[in-house]
């Protein structure tokens, strides 16, 4: 533990150096093939040599500085953003710091503000936490390790929460096993007494620095008994007042920090309890591991959160809820409570119970209900929610409070972008009447890219690009395409060696700690735009059916191709057909009715009607900070060897067959989405369910009486913000 002060050689440093080198060529120089895997190795290296090692943070810092000063100078900004979350990232692994370093950090900061956005905002908030952290040192590690592990306090009520979903169309049963082992690789069960243990040991030494005796610290806290919640909270208090009120005095901060540690010492240990050994590390967060077989999983899983946090309270009222349920729940009634609906057999042994029950009973009273209770149904979380606002049952949450956080972070493709879309459409619906889990539960959107197609057998020809929006992703935040975009093969590469080792294994913890790192540092959403279709099929019934995407469709005509491929085994094996030219058969009449794209808004209706064989929507945006919110649609030829001339963008179209024919649509490449035997549809982009239900007659946000409301101004669209290094204005 001492080796947290230690000095460091100058070996040591020209090593930190040459690694932090190495993170920067790899965002200057052009992916090859074959090193996109290997990418975001070397900044986990890095951090998990602070992890072993705290007394290379401190040179480390000084290196980092050194680089961002320099890339400011030749003005490098692909290299601001990795320094500026590798800075902070070691300042909350770092144990001590020197106080010139701090304000070294700081004034390093705060001339990046006067760069455009988003540097200028990412440096103006990491400013902000240095600036905290100065002032009471150990705040980011104290907040970070009670929020991910739900160590409760009065002052800093928070919960964190990391929840892990992969698609099952992309990994497979055999290795969700293996997935899992490495996900929840840290015991889930563990005492929140290891992790206050960890708050104390690193904040006293960070605050009292080299005059702490390390050693005999640790040694008391492993042994302290139930004096250790009153120590911790105590340190809570004095760090938040410290935050609160930075200009109070420095000196009486330090005392109160030393009269803890100096109680921490005299303190009498318990030697009947078994000794944990008290760290310094960087605990990983809380994470459970989803297979998102339903599409309301995610929603059932934020409900329990809701309802389970904190665990101590909400779990015994709802188990207190059950015992209640269970002793009324005698009889659980099915019937209408007529006379006249039950069956004969049923009415005469009730009448027969009745007149034995009680000789009191009139002839008018020959029946009776016995204790009945409604139960509501099990998958209805919305109830339990409702009745746990309102206090029924024991349980109560708080109505306003906003103290939760729900990281949801999803593996897979295209197809679990588009699943994910639809998932965040349908919580905005069930919201958009009462405001029951978003006003409750902050729920942000992580992604990290992973295909089978690495799985699969190699395939003729070119096999259909499956991480498109991934791809997008890391054209805008480099620094998201380094550390998580390469990680798809390499994900599926550890759970296929853990499948095949023993289970008695020790856990891998690379993706648990890429998962840490991404879910701490990502706060700048990328906004995706979501588009929402409206699919008319062909019969006496016309049913319609409304769905999202926001990668692509496709539309298809099965009868045209059938009939194209009977035409050519038709050239082929007779020789009276030759006369023919299959280039003659153009396809399916098609009316195309949209708005065409244009940059100063103005909305232009056009139309025409061609012959095509199939038709392609891409709603991949532009990589500009402002970028236009439109489609691309392009109409396939029925010849292939002939060039489309008909590709345009649009912000919105409809699409109607006009013979007697229909067609196949497919959202987001997934064959699970699939519609056959359509007649027309209508792309729009999607609105927020939460608009449609808001008050139109009178809006508080309007210039005056007369004036119309500024709401019309607001955008209404829906996107799905995923979460990245820099992120992107919406």
């Amino acid at each position: 533990m001492e080796e947290a002060f230690g000095g460091v050689s100058s070996v040591v440093e020209s090593s930190l150096y040459h690694n932090v080198h190495s993170i920067l060529r790899e965002l200057d120089c052009e992916p090859q093939a074959g090193s996109a895997s290997n990418k975001g190795m070397l900044r986990w290296t890095l951090h998990n040599r602070v992890d072993r090692n705290p007394s290379v943070s401190v040179p480390l810092l000084r290196v980092l500085i050194k680089e961002l000063e320099k890339a400011e100078r030749i003005d490098s900004k692909i290299r601001i953003i990795p320094l500026l979350h590798t800075l902070v990232y070691t300042v909350l692994q770092s144990v001590f710091i020197p106080e010139d370093l701090y304000r070294r950090m700081y004034f390093c900061l705060k001339g990046l503000v006067t760069l455009p956005v988003p540097y200028c905002a990412i440096a103006l908030y990491y400013a902000k936490q240095m600036k905290m952290e100065q002032n009471a040192p150990g705040i980011l590690y104290q907040r970070r390790v009670s929020a991910e592990h739900n160590l409760c306090s009065d002052l800093y009520p928070f919960h964190e929460k990391v929840f892990v979903f992969v698609d099952p169309a992309v990994f497979p049963p055999s290795l969700v096993n293996a997935l899992k082992a490495d996900v929840e690789c840290t015991d889930p069960g563990r005492d929140p007494l290891i992790f206050k243990r960890r708050v104390l040991l690193h904040t006293l030494l960070a605050g009292s620095g080299k005059k702490c005796q390390v050693d005999q610290l640790a040694q008391s806290l492993e042994h302290l008994g139930e004096e250790l919640e009153l120590h911790f909270q105590d340190l809570v208090t004095i760090l938040e007042q410290r935050t609160e009120d930075a200009a109070s005095d420095d000196i009486q901060y330090k005392t109160r920090l030393q009269e803890i540690y100096q109680d921490i010492l005299t303190a009498p240990k318990d030697r009947s309890r078994p000794a944990s050994p008290a760290e310094t590390q960087l605990p990983s967060p809380e994470v459970s591991f989803h297979v998102w077989n339903k599409e309301d999983d995610i929603w059932n899983e934020l409900v329990n959160f809701a309802l389970m946090v904190p665990a101590d309270r909400n779990s015994a009222c709802l188990e207190e809820n059950d015992l209640k349920r269970s002793s009324v729940l005698s009889t659980v009634s099915t019937d209408s409570g007529i006379e006249g609906d039950m069956p004969i057999s049923e009415l005469s042994s009730i009448m027969l119970e009745s007149q034995g029950s009680s000789e009191e009973h009139s002839s008018s009273q020959s029946f009776y209900r016995r204790p009945c209770v409604r139960c509501p149904k099990a998958g209805n979380r919305l109830t339990l929610m409702m009745e746990a606002i309102r206090g029924n049952g024991g349980c109560s949450l708080t109505k306003e409070e906003k103290n939760l956080t729900a990281r949801i972070l999803v593996m897979g493709d295209d197809r679990t972008l588009g699943r994910l879309a639809k998932t965040l459409h349908t919580i905005r619906k069930r919201e958009a009447r009462h405001l029951l889990l978003t006003k409750r539960v902050n729920i942000e959107i992580y992604y990290i890219p992973v295909t089978d197609q690495t799985l699969s057998p190699v395939q003729e020809g070119a096999p259909e690009d499956m991480l498109t929006l991934a791809g997008y992703l890391g054209r805008v935040d480099p620094w998201y395409d380094c550390n998580i975009n390469g990680l798809g093969a390499m994900i599926l590469k550890l759970a296929q060696m853990k499948s095949t080792q023993s289970e008695s294994s020790d856990p891998n913890t690379f993706l648990l700690d890429i998962i840490s790192y991404y879910t701490r540092v990502s706060q700048h959403p990328v906004h995706l735009p979501i588009y929402s279709v409206k699919i008319c099929f062909s019969g006496l019934s016309s049913s319609t059916v409304e769905e999202v995407f926001v990668a692509q469709l496709a539309v298809d005509f099965p009868e045209v191709k059938r009939c194209r491929a009977t035409f050519k085994d038709t050239i082929k094996g007779s020789v009276r057909y030759k006369k023919y030219n299959p280039q003659e058969f153009y396809g399916a009449v098609v009316s195309v009715n949209y708005t065409k794209a244009s940059i100063s808004d103005r909305e232009k209706e056009m139309g025409m009607s061609l012959q095509i064989s199939g038709m392609l929507i891409n709603v991949l945006p532009s990589c500009r900070v402002r970028s236009l919110h439109s489609v691309s649609i392009s109409f396939q030829d029925i010849n292939p060897s002939r060039p489309s001339k008909n590709s345009f963008r649009a912000v919105s179209a409809s699409v109607r067959v006009l013979e007697e024919q229909t067609f196949t649509v497919c959202l987001d490449k997934d064959p699970r989405k699939t519609y056959q035997k359509v007649q027309s549809i209508e792309v729009s982009p999607c609105l927020d369910p939460g608009y449609s239900h808001q008050p139109s007659t009178k809006s508080k946000y309007s210039l005056g009486e007369r004036s119309e409301p500024l709401g019309k101004y607001v955008n209404k669209t829906l996107t799905l913000p995923i979460n990245t290094f820099c992120g992107i204005e919406q």
